[in-house]
Order: structure tokens, then sequence, then C-alpha cells
């Protein structure tokens, strides 16, 4: 009784505890990629957009669906007919940040989050997230971000684009990254879908 006690404890933690995982990515899969000027590539040549690069990394077809300036309330209204024209397997969602520019309350940020994450999975497809730093001293991600990928279980980075933030020599301008910076960011993805499993 006691042995069979300890066994189902011991599934229920590795149940609660282990990271969101994601289903293999075939190699016909379609990523979408999901944002506003970061997802863009707004500083950088086309080539070395964040998608472009995650593409030459993973050897995974990925669609840039970057908006530059867009709030998450005009992305979520976007997303049902990128969803239906790209029919990705999976979407990598980075958004936000021009919220937090404009002063929009959080808790409608956080809400547009989780109707885009619900839209994803309801046309089929997985999504997983990069948190975006808020308007703060230290440039770390509000904590809604966290909450949002616990609660839905979405496998997130939470450091790479602060730590990209904090470092000029990887930027354009004083929001946006050069072509190195941009680099880290799609190893930072490719990381994050492998550790997720979506990659081997």
């Amino acid at each position: 009784m006691r042995r069979t006690f300890y066994a189902l404890l011991t599934v229920l933690c590795l149940a609660g505890c282990s990271d969101p995982s994601l289903n293999p990515l075939a190699s016909d899969a379609r990523i979408l990629a999901f944002g506003d000027s970061l997802t863009y590539g707004t500083g950088a040549a086309p080539q070395h957009a964040y998608p472009a690069i995650l593409e030459e990394l993973t050897g995974i077809k990925v669609t840039n669906a970057g908006v530059p300036g867009e709030l998450s309330a005009e992305g979520l209204m976007r997303l049902p007919r990128v969803l239906e024209e790209h029919k990705p397997h999976l979407v990598v969602l980075v958004h936000g940040g021009n919220d937090t520019l404009r002063n929009v309350s959080p808790s409608l940020t956080q809400a547009n989050l989780v109707s885009m994450i619900q839209a994803i999975r309801k046309s089929g497809a997985e999504v997983m997230m990069l948190g975006v730093p808020g308007r703060n001293l230290t440039l770390s991600v509000p904590s809604y971000y966290e909450e949002v990928a616990d609660r839905l279980e979405v496998p997130m980075d939470d450091a790479v684009l602060p730590r990209l933030m904090r470092d000029r020599s990887v930027k354009s301008d004083a929001v946006h990254f050069n072509k190195r910076g941009y680099r880290i960011m799609a190893a930072a993805v490719a990381e994050l879908l492998e550790d997720s499993g979506a990659i081997l």
C-alpha cells in the first residue's frame, strides 16, 4: 500500500512539475512567427530578422508575420486571418511590447495574450512565446507573462529579450536589435523548441 502511494505521488509530482512540452515537428512543418517589430526585424535587413535565422537554424519553414507598432489588441484581431492563410503547425508568439510603451493596462495585455493563445490552439496549432520586457529600470519581463505561461502551460523564454535589451552592442536603436541581436534571439527560440521537444 505504501509503495503504491509513493508511486502515485511521484507520478503526480512529475505531471505537475514538468515543463510544458510540444509535439515533435515534421521536416515539412510550418512555423508562424507572430508579433510586432521584434518579429518583423526592424533595424536589420529581412534576411537577418529572427524568423529567417530560425528557419536557417532548424531547417523548418518559418513565416514572418510581424507588424511594427502593433498593439496586442490589434494583433488579436489580425491573428485569425493569418492563421487561416498560413495554417501553421506551431506559432512563436512575441507580443505586448508596444502595449507597455503606450501604457496599455497590463490586465488588458494579459487578456489579449490569453485570447491569442486560445485562438492559436483552436486552429490546431501549438504555441510557445517569449516574454517582452516592460518599462522598468531592470528591463524585466512583467509578471503576467509567466502567469499566462503557467496557467495555459505554454513553453516560454523570459530571459533572452531582457538580456538583449541591456546590451547596446546588439541593438540598432533604443528598442530594436541589429543582425547579431536577432541571431541571438533566433538561437534562443531554437533552443526553446529543442527543450520543449518540438525539434530533436
